[in-house]
């Protein structure tokens, strides 16, 4: 090696020399002060030196006090991990002072300890307790029940609004909306006149195949005409154009006005000083109003035009005879009774489809969401109030 140092400087070439790095180094001096001192950072605060630092904070750390004054002259390099020691052993609140208390330290180097210090002065993350699986379980039922809760208030609140933009209006010929009120009579009802008497039809002839099944047993095949009286009269009518309007209507309804809203349509409508209840619920609740109640009676005379067609092909029932056993054991009470439950369907199906209209946002995967929920909402809330009905009249006798 000597040698050949010697020939490079023979031929003016100085020889290769490796860069030295200088690990870090703390050195602590008294000062007159008994209770501060003097502690002297220098050296290269480096990734390379790590281990060796660690161990040097550990050592001095225990001697480092408030009161002492930190020198940083004579720092060499650092980088991230030496940035992070340092700000350990100064602690990040003195270090946000760096600029009063060390200015002759460059600019890059107290923006690199700044950053670090804000970076470990963060809050640690509050551990998440651990739970049984019977907490969690009660917990989402708390929940659930909570949001239910809310929704059915949510509901009553925009039911009183409805009412009372009816009640306002309903004096006033001048603002009521004629036309949508006919476009939506024609989408909610004749359109829904096809499915409404098919399914009805069907559940009729349905019925009284298992009347007679199981009415043949007893001898009394010729009581099914009142079962199907009776079933279609008072539940199955109604209740079948309601779920099938729940699902055909109450969608499109929300699905229309979450378009609107996505669209930012409602915001034009109240910037003209203009009411989304007038225009855009009144037409539809009022036009649900009309149509269901025509709808059940459509419903309850194909359902029992089905039992009919059952009677008199598999139970030798003649249509006369039908008809002479509708007029004679069937009192008007329960077609009243069907039928009056229709326009309190049809208004909770229509408020509900326009209040899910109004609750989304918009994304069009919350106007989904929302179109789904006024579906399962209105055919929930027409089979509970369906059940309470019959309970009720039931006790009432009627």
């Amino acid at each position: 090696m000597a040698s050949a140092a010697l020939c490079y400087q023979q031929n003016g070439i100085p020889p290769l020399t490796h860069p030295t790095s200088l690990p870090g180094s703390l050195q602590r001096q008294p000062t007159q002060d008994a209770r501060a001192a003097t502690l002297s950072v220098g050296g290269d605060w480096t990734l390379q030196h790590y281990a060796t630092l660690r161990r040097e904070i550990e050592r001095t750390r225990r001697q480092v006090a408030e009161t002492d004054r930190i020198e940083l002259g004579a720092l060499g390099k650092l980088d991230t991990a030496g940035a992070g020691l340092l700000v350990e052993l100064i602690g990040p609140a003195r270090v946000a002072r760096l600029s009063d208390w060390a200015p002759q330290l460059p600019a890059e180097r107290r923006a690199l300890l700044t950053t670090v210090a804000a970076a470990l002065d963060q809050p640690e993350a509050e551990q998440v307790p651990e739970t049984n699986g019977l907490a969690d379980v009660l917990a989402h039922v708390g929940r659930t029940v909570s949001g239910v809760w809310n929704q059915q208030r949510t509901l009553l609140g925009f039911i009183g609004l409805t009412l009372q933009t009816l009640f306002t209006v309903i004096f006033n010929p001048r603002r009521w909306r004629i036309t949508a009120l006919v476009v939506h009579i024609e989408q909610t009802g004749l359109d829904a006149i096809p499915i409404v008497a098919l399914l009805t039809f069907l559940v009729g002839a349905v019925v009284a195949f298992l009347g007679a099944t199981v009415l043949a047993d007893f001898g009394a095949t010729i009581y099914t005409v009142n079962l199907v009286a009776f079933s279609f009269l008072r539940e199955f009518g109604v209740l079948l154009a309601a779920i099938l309007l729940a699902g055909r209507t109450a969608s499109a309804f929300a699905a229309q006005i979450g378009a609107m809203k996505s669209n930012e349509e409602i915001d034009a409508i109240r910037t003209l000083g203009l009411s989304p209840i007038e225009l855009l619920v009144l037409p539809r609740v009022l036009a649900m109003l009309i149509t269901l109640p025509i709808l059940t009676f459509i419903g309850i005379l194909s359902g029992i035009v089905g039992g009919l067609v059952v009677c008199s092909l598999a139970l030798d029932i003649s249509p006369a005879m039908f008809f002479t056993i509708l007029q004679r054991d069937i009192p008007l009470n329960h077609f009243l009774v069907g039928i009056g439950k229709a326009p309190v369907f049809a208004f909770l199906i229509a408020v509900i489809g326009c209040l899910e209209g109004f609750k989304a946002s918009g994304s069009a995967q919350s106007v989904g969401e929302h179109t789904t929920s006024s579906v399962v909402q209105s055919i929930f809330m027409v089979i509970l109030l369906d059940a309470i009905a019959a309970l009720f009249f039931m006790e009432m006798g009627w």
